[in-house]
Parts: C-alpha cells; sequence; structure tokens
C-alpha cells in the first residue's frame, strides 16, 4: 500500500512484528460498517459518485459475506483488516475501491472499529451480568429465611440471612453495569474522519458518520481523536473491578462448600473430581473464576503501560491494546457465565448454615444493644460488660442464651430476665429491621426492589 515510498520489502523479523491480522479481523464487522457509514457520506457530500457509491456498498456487502462464510482469504501480507478489506474490494470492484479511503486514514478507521467493538462488548457483558444478577436474586427470594453466620475478618460476627447476602453481590454487579454504561457513554463520540490526526481538506460530514454509526457526535478533536484510547482503558478498569466481585464470590462458594463449611452444594456441572482421590469433588468453576482475575487485572495495566509514554498522535505501539483487551473481555465474559451457572444450581444447607451460627458468640452486640435501649448505658460501657459477659460463657462452654441470669446480673445488675428475649439467634435477625437489614422481611422488600432496579426497568 506504500510501494511508491519503498524499494525494498520489509525483514522477515518485521514480516511477523508487524501484522495484526491474526487478531483485529476479529472487528471485521465494524470495518465494513464504518466503511459503508464512509461512502454514503463521501456520496452524500459529491466526492464520490452514486455508480462509485453503490459497487462500493455492494462490494463490502459481499465481502462480509465471504467473510461470515468462511470464504474470505485473509493474508498476513497485507497487514490488517482494514488492507484486507480494501483489497479484496479492489478485487471484486476495480478502481472505485481505491477512492472508499477519501478523507479518512487508518488511524481513525482502527479508532472508529475499536470504539465500535467496545460498544459491542459493553453491551454483551451488559446483559450477561443481569442474567447473573437475575440467579441471585432468585437464590436471595429462596433464602430470605436462611439464617447463616455473618463474618468480619472471617471470624463469626453477627447473624445474617443468606438472601441478605446474595443481594451484597447484586449490588456489587450493579455498580459493575453501571460503570460499563458510563464508560459507554463516554466512548460513544466518533474519530471517522480525523483522518491521519490533522483531519481532511475534502468537504465530510462528520456528523452524518457518527450518526449513521450510533455516535452521539464526532470527536471533537482530530488529535484527540486518533490518539484517544481512553475507553479502552476504561473498559478493563471496569472489566477489572467486575472481575475482583466475581472472584469474592467465588473465594467464598469454595470455603462454603468445604467439608469443614458444608453451606452449600454446587452441582456437578460446576464441580471435577480427581485423578487419584474419587471421594474428591472440586469447586473448580469457582477456582478458576478466582484465578483468571489476575489476566483481566493484567490487561488494565499492559494497556496503561503502552499508553503511559505515548506522545501524540498515533503510534503503532498503539496496536497492542487489542490482544489484552479482547483478551480480558472473553474472560470476563466467561467467568460471568460460569458464576452463573454456579449460583443458579447452588443448594443452600440450611442445617450446616444454621448449625454454624452458635459459633463465636453471634448475638452479642444484641446484648449491648439491649443495655443501651433498656438501661440507659452508654454503648461504650455496654460494650465492656458484654464483652465481660462474653468471658463468663467463654468460660463456662456455653452460649449467651445459655449462660444463668445471675452470673449475668453479677457483671452488672442492670441485666434483667428480659434479655433472654434478645439472645436468640433468630430474635437478632428478625430485630435488624432498619433500611438495608438483613431481616427476613427487609430482604424480601430488597428482592422486590431489585427486581424492580436491575431486572424490570430496561436496564
Amino acid at each position: 500500500m506504500w510501494g511508491g515510498r519503498f524499494a525494498a520489502g520489509p525483514a522477515e523479523a518485521m514480516e511477523r512484528i508487524n501484522p495484526s491480522i491474526d487478531f483485529d479481523r476479529r472487528f471485521w464487522r465494524e470495518d465494513i460498517q464504518g466503511s459503508k457509514a464512509h461512502a454514503q457520506m463521501l456520496v452524500a457530500q459529491g466526492i464520490l459518485t452514486a455508480e462509485d457509491g453503490a459497487a462500493i456498498a455492494q462490494g463490502l456487502e459481499d465481502i462480509w459475506g465471504e467473510i461470515e462464510s468462511g470464504e474470505f482469504k485473509f493474508s498476513r501480507a497485507l497487514e490488517d483488516i482494514h488492507l484486507n478489506v480494501e483489497s479484496r474490494l479492489r478485487e471484486k470492484i476495480g478502481d472505485a475501491a481505491g477512492r472508499l479511503h477519501t478523507g479518512r486514514s487508518r488511524n481513525d478507521q482502527v479508532a472508529t472499529d475499536m470504539k465500535l467493538w467496545a460498544r459491542g462488548a459493553i453491551d454483551a457483558l451488559d446483559v450477561e451480568l443481569k442474567d447473573l444478577q437475575a440467579a441471585l436474586i432468585d437464590q436471595a427470594d429462596r433464602n430470605a429465611d436462611t439464617i447463616m453466620p455473618g463474618f468480619t475478618h472471617l471470624q463469626p460476627a453477627q447473624p445474617v440471612t443468606l438472601g441478605h447476602h446474595m443481594l451484597a453481590y447484586v449490588e456489587m454487579i450493579g455498580r459493575d453495569r453501571s460503570r460499563l454504561a458510563d464508560a459507554r457513554r463516554r466512548l460513544n463520540e466518533c474519530p471517522l474522519g480525523a483522518a491521519a490526526l490533522a483531519g481532511t481538506p475534502f468537504p465530510i460530514d462528520r456528523h452524518m458518520t457518527a450518526s449513521a454509526l450510533g455516535f452521539d457526535r464526532p470527536a471533537a478533536n482530530s488529535l484527540d481523536a486518533v490518539s484517544d484510547r481512553d475507553f479502552v482503558l476504561e473498559l478493563l478498569a471496569a472489566a477489572g473491578i467486575c472481575a475482583v466481585h466475581l472472584s469474592r464470590l467465588a473465594e467464598e462458594l469454595v470455603i462454603w462448600t468445604t467439608a469443614q463449611f458444608r453451606f452449600v452444594k454446587l452441582s456437578d456441572a460446576f464441580t471435577t473430581g480427581s485423578s487419584i482421590m474419587p471421594q474428591k469433588k472440586n469447586a473448580d468453576g469457582a477456582e478458576l473464576v478466582r484465578g483468571k482475575t489476575g489476566r483481566v487485572l493484567g490487561a488494565f495495566t499492559a494497556i496503561a503501560v503502552v499508553l503511559k509514554g505515548l506522545p501524540l498522535a498515533y503510534g503503532k505501539d498503539m496496536q497492542e491494546d487489542k490482544e489484552p483487551c479482547f483478551d480480558a473481555v472473553d474472560t470476563l465474559g466467561l467467568c460471568i457465565a460460569c458464576t452463573t451457572g454456579m449460583i443458579r444450581d447452588m443448594e443452600a444447607n440450611s442445617a450446616a448454615l444454621r448449625k454454624a451460627v452458635d459459633a463465636g458468640f453471634p448475638t452479642a452486640t444484641d446484648l449491648a444493644d439491649w443495655l443501651v435501649r433498656e438501661a440507659g448505658m452508654p454503648f461504650r460501657d455496654a460494650h465492656h460488660v458484654t464483652g465481660r459477659v462474653v468471658r463468663a460463657a467463654e468460660e463456662r462452654g456455653c452460649g449467651l442464651e445459655d449462660l444463668p441470669l445471675e452470673v449475668m446480673r453479677e457483671i452488672d445488675p442492670a441485666i434483667d430476665d428480659r434479655i433472654f428475649a434478645v439472645l436468640s439467634v433468630e430474635a437478632s435477625v428478625n430485630a435488624r429491621m432498619s433500611y438495608g437489614g438483613t431481616a427476613p422481611a427487609r430482604v424480601r422488600e430488597q428482592v422486590a426492589a431489585a427486581r424492580e432496579r436491575f431486572l424490570d426497568d430496561g436496564s
């Protein structure tokens, strides 16, 4: 394509390092869509004849069909998807194909393709995340009354419900969807027509091409239009946070499925066995989700490092944005699908969950709250008194609800027999009626609200 300037061909190493067709062939659809919109605009502006425009449109349609059917022959000698399509178009329609590149460059072309691809990737991830939220909400609905230990520092803290726990992840995934939506809004400016870096002297209509491709507006500065890869970083930042959320959930599934916990059971579809130990049933789906998070986070770092010292405008370094981004989005999509499947099939072991609540004096805070509420004691004093009561129960090897009243009264005479009404696990859970709390009645309200916010509002 630039043979007029060069007298010799590239070195063998250059032939291996330079082409991007092995990976950028992925957005052939976006490339053809961009070319069709550009050609239509050139015709509308009188830059191309209607005859050339029609030939280009038909040729691009034919190439679409060839690629879709697997008949198209991609060539590494042609470097990238843009030149592969353009070369084939020239074979099909002749000189008219050469006029398609009027008023544009591969610099704005690749930026446009990448934005179109990123926009579609975000839309697909949003659908997958919405499906995961639906699975979590269904589990929350089924387990609104299923009592389990809530943990801090992985130590028993206060009793909660499994439904409440599932809804925490619904909120986290909701923020992931919001971050992706924000990234989509910001990327939706069209680079096409910025040309190499300075714009073009041809009387193009960039608003027309932006509208035809579903962008909100053309990018305002031609230098920025071809240099910008913020949208890739922002997509990967949102993807990385989402992957971390999935990893946290996966870690809990790994722990919960161990013989020591037995909180939940995963289906055979998302577990594996051992080649030597026939009794094993490993939560490998969850472990792989947890492990693959590093790939998604690494993609952000890789592209940030590529861009950090890059002057304006375009540099071939920017070719390195694609493989990490493609891999991260693919990886995240797979992790979402696996997590959704695990959650949808998950069975709660309500007996094991309830039994585990009794460890670690989970209603101690209820005792402290009672002292504040009924005895008018400052909370810090109530905290100290409760700590002494816990120590007394620990020394006797019993739970707070089984500690004799006289022992508690020796510690503080303000305690009376009404205290036993708040020391049961069930009473503790049902008392948490504050907005967003774990009381089953609140969980059912939160389930209904989550369905409306995340599933029924068209988001």
